[in-house]
Order: structure tokens, then C-alpha cells, then sequence
């Protein structure tokens, strides 16, 4: 599989789509936000459209997080497996507006559920995206101590994406908060190692690692801004490439 390049016009024929539990908040402080699942959706139908294939990877901090349940008292392993049944409801949620909008979506869990999800078996999964259904990879690795951007990273290399887009809240990587600090420095591009080297908090270091060592590069880009990531596919917009 040749490897894509940006900013130059050409498209990736396969991405994984990595967000967080919270974008699918909108204003709301927990849980669910229906109209904003479903303009999410809507940003993947965009780029299906373009006849790429798309796997994605929710988290699940909308609803629970291991960490926080942790850091609370409750046992991190049970802990970890509370916030992967919470990406599995999120990863419901998505399938539900995106057939909605007519694309066919399968839901595919680490953790065996038959009556909700298929569980994950690899061959299955790229006949899937070869057919141009949209597999979103629910409960994590299903192991606990992994997060979801380790399991997006996981899905990715095994599925032979040719890119992660990252969508964030802010359009790249920078040296401090942007939020915070008006003179906050956006990066066209970085490498892994300098990720992990200044902490810039792209995803985790086990995420990132294992991105460095298979050549993966991420993509990092605002999933607030309407038409981002069809933008990105087809070399526009503003977004921050992770790199070897």
C-alpha cells in the first residue's frame, strides 16, 4: 500500500478516526448530545462519500472513566472495564445516525456481546471496510491499563490505515494551551519523539510508541470546524502532522 501524502491533494484510501467520549457531549456537561452525534456523522459521510474507507474508535469519558473511577477508590481493573462498555454505547449511538444518514456501520467489540456488536475478528473487519461499511471498534484492546487511543492506534496498524485523524477541539498540536495562552506556537509538523519528549499530549505515550515503531503517522485537526476532515483528506485546512 503506497503511503499518502499532505498538503499535496492526495487522499488516504484508509483512515481511522479517533474522538473522544466528550464530542459527543456538545454543551452538555455528561452523556449524549443527539444533534451533535449526528454532525459528527454527517463529517464522516462527507468523506465516505469520497470513497474512503473509514474505521473509528470513540472513547467513553462521556459517560464513565476508568482513571477517574479509580482515583476514586474503585479497583482500576473493573474500573477500566466500566469505561469500555461506555465507548460500546457510544459506538451504538454513532452506528444509529450514520445508517441513518444511509451508510452501513458495523459495530465491532472487543469485549463479546453478540446481541449489540460483532466481536472483533480481523479478516472480518477489512472485508467490512472493503465493502465500504464503516467499522467503529468498540471496548478498547479489551484489556484493562490500555486506553482508547492505544486501541485506536491497535485497530489502525492491524486494519493497515494509512493515517490516525486525531479530532480534537483545537486544529493541531501546540506547545502549551491554546485556551490559555494567546502566544500558544502551532506545529505544521511534528515527530513522534518530540511528542513524547515534551509531553505535548497528542495521545499516550503507549499510543505513540506504538505509532513511532509501525510508521503511523497522526493527523490532528478540530473536529468543531464544519468540513475539517473532508478538508484534510483532500489536502486543505489547518492540522498538525505527527511523523516519524
Amino acid at each position: 500500500m503506497t503511503q499518502a501524502t499532505l498538503p499535496d491533494g492526495t487522499t488516504f484510501n484508509r483512515v481511522m478516526l479517533k474522538i473522544s467520549g466528550e464530542a459527543l457531549m456538545g454543551d452538555q456537561g455528561f452523556g449524549l448530545h443527539p444533534p451533535t452525534v449526528e454532525r459528527i456523522a454527517r463529517e464522516v459521510k462527507t468523506v465516505h462519500d469520497m470513497g474512503v474507507e473509514i474505521c473509528m474508535v470513540i472513547g467513553g469519558g462521556n459517560i464513565f472513566r476508568g482513571l477517574q473511577g479509580s482515583a476514586q477508590g474503585m479497583e482500576r481493573t473493573t474500573a477500566d472495564y466500566m469505561g469500555m462498555l461506555a465507548t460500546v454505547m457510544n459506538a451504538l449511538a454513532m452506528q444509529s445516525s450514520l445508517e441513518g444518514l444511509g451508510i452501513h456501520t458495523r459495530v465491532i467489540s472487543a469485549i463479546t456481546m453478540n446481541e449489540v456488536a460483532e466481536p472483533y475478528i480481523r479478516r472480518r473487519a477489512v472485508r467490512h471496510l472493503e465493502k465500504k461499511r464503516v467499522c467503529i471498534f468498540a471496548a478498547g484492546t479489551g484489556n484493562p491499563y490500555f486506553t482508547t487511543d492505544t486501541a485506536a492506534t491497535l485497530r489502525a496498524n492491524e486494519m493497515a490505515c494509512e493515517a490516525i485523524f486525531k479530532g480534537t477541539k483545537v486544529d493541531g498540536v501546540y506547545d502549551k494551551d491554546p485556551v490559555k495562552f494567546a502566544d500558544a506556537k502551532r506545529y505544521d509538523t511534528v515527530t513522534f519523539d518530540e511528542v513524547l519528549q515534551q509531553h505535548l499530549g497528542v495521545m499516550d505515550a503507549s499510543a505513540i510508541a506504538l505509532a513511532r515503531d509501525n510508521n503511523l503517522p497522526i493527523i490532528v485537526f478540530s473536529l468543531d470546524e464544519p468540513g475539517g476532515f473532508k478538508g484534510i483528506l483532500a489536502g486543505e485546512g489547518t492540522y498538525t502532522r505527527v511523523q516519524g
